[in-house]
């Protein structure tokens, strides 16, 4: 709990942008998952990196927690206060600084989500790719080193990040980065804080990295007989040099569910949907060595969207299915988890994952974003039954320990929070160690995001 003082001091640093209300506690003491803890003790919406700093300030003297909160879609329980502490809100920092469409770059504020962010930028004829599904926060994504569809062309936002304004635990504002396509200046502090969920400082500013809007886009959809013969298709499409934009595996349950919650009549098998960007003549010959080797792999119904409209509604219907998915089992909640292996060992992880979670009785829908090798598995149970979280937590761990076993990793994309923090010794054995040295080099008192990606 907060002392009267500190609560008399962070009144004066934000008046009417604090709160202790319990509706706005509750609000941001939840997530999209089954990751739960306790509420906050407040909650703050500062407007300015000078305001982060101050409360970083008062954070070190009062020896209160801080938590960076986006748009709150994290599913591992990054944003959740574990043990009380003060979440910070950045929805009124959410403003374009500038664009520099000669060099491709954005300089943004945290709060901005990237879907904001495209629409800002549709006269420019450039685009921020990144795309995880939901109409996450930059500051968020960047904390998680979000992924999504679109990473098997444009990457992920370890690539598509340029520079960082970040504040530190004892209140120090710093800069990494540059505007300079490339630097051999030192330790890449960038990299650095992409991905470490808040448990090093607070990001108040992101530059980005733009792209260019393509000229032609087509997505595909096929059903394919099984899920073996989608996956290997995947591979092949890999191997073979294609590079779509997006590649999404869907199982014959998630497009069951997606036919029922979105309307739309694709046959229940497993399916692949994929986007191809470029010029108009390269990406007729992209799809028609695509449309080759899915025949190949024996696909059918192999059907082919020009029109805008008709691509908005199959990938609307793609970004729904985690809801659509929750529909299919009224009153289920979601145990939801990724992993990301080789894409050698794709067909095996995702057979694997399958059988086991047949067997285990569970619905358990799978998902993903196969170009590169990462799928999600999205375990359905009533939190009243005990058997079925336990079955749960049990799938999830064997699928961490299978991904490790083919040479991949426990998540490709939904980060650690404390909902993964059990599996990290097994993947970076010392190295874990030395990532609790940085933390405690630059956050000391254990502030910033305490109980999160690091050992206690």
């Amino acid at each position: 709990m907060l002392t009267t003082l500190a609560l008399s001091d962070l009144r004066d640093l934000f008046g009417d942008r604090f709160s202790v209300s319990p509706s706005v506690l509750a609000e941001h003491g939840q997530s999209e998952s089954l990751v739960m803890a306790g509420l906050p003790d407040a909650v703050v919406f500062p407007r300015a990196t000078e305001e982060v700093a101050a409360l970083a300030r008062w954070s070190a003297t009062h020896r209160v927690p801080l938590i960076g909160w986006g748009a709150g879609t994290s599913l591992e329980g990054h944003a959740l206060a574990l043990a009380g502490g003060v979440v910070v809100d950045f929805r009124d920092m959410a403003r374009v600084l500038e664009v520099r469409p000669e060099d491709r770059l954005a300089r943004v504020q945290p709060g901005i989500t990237r879907e904001a962010l495209n629409r800002e930028l549709r006269t420019t004829g450039l685009m921020f790719p990144v795309d995880p599904g939901a109409n996450a926060s930059l500051g968020g994504m960047a904390s998680t080193r979000a992924s999504g569809t679109t990473a098997v062309r444009y990457g992920t936002m370890r690539s598509n990040i340029m520079g960082l304004e970040v504040v530190l635990s004892d209140g120090r504002v710093i800069r990494t980065g540059s505007l300079a396509p490339k630097t051999a200046a030192g330790y890449d502090l960038t990299a650095l804080f992409v991905g470490a969920e808040g448990t090093l400082g607070l990001i108040t500013e992101l530059v980005l990295r733009l792209h260019g809007q393509p000229e032609a886009v087509m997505t595909t959809v096929a059903a394919f007989p099984s899920v073996a013969a989608a996956v290997d298709c995947v591979i092949a499409t890999m191997q073979m040099g294609l590079t779509p934009a997006r590649i999404e595996f869907l199982d014959a349950e998630t497009v069951a569910a997606c036919n029922a919650f979105s309307g739309l009549s694709l046959p229940v098998q497993p399916q692949l949907l994929a986007d191809f960007h470029g010029h108009a003549e390269g990406l007729t010959e992209d799809v028609r060595r695509f449309r080759n080797l899915a025949a190949d792999f024996r696909a059918e119904g192999l059907a082919w969207a020009e029109r805008q409209e008709d691509r908005s509604r199959l990938w609307a219907a793609r970004h729904a299915a985690y809801r659509a998915i929750l529909a299919s089992r009224p009153g289920a909640k979601a145990v939801v988890t990724d992993l990301c292996v080789p894409i050698s060992a794709l067909a095996e992880a995702v057979e694997e994952t399958r059988a086991d979670i047949a067997a285990s009785g569970l619905p358990g829908p799978i998902l993903g974003h196969v170009g590169d090798g990462n799928f999600h598995a999205i375990l359905m149970v009533y939190p009243d039954r005990p058997e079925e979280m336990a079955t749960a937590r049990t799938l999830a761990r064997r699928m961490a320990e299978r991904a490790l076993r083919l040479g991949g990793t426990i998540t490709g994309e939904h980060g650690v929070g404390f909902g993964k923090l059990a599996y990290m010794a097994a993947e970076h054995g010392a190295g874990w160690q030395v990532m609790g040295a940085v933390k405690r080099a630059l956050d000391p008192m254990n502030l910033m995001n305490p109980g999160k990606v690091v050992p206690g």
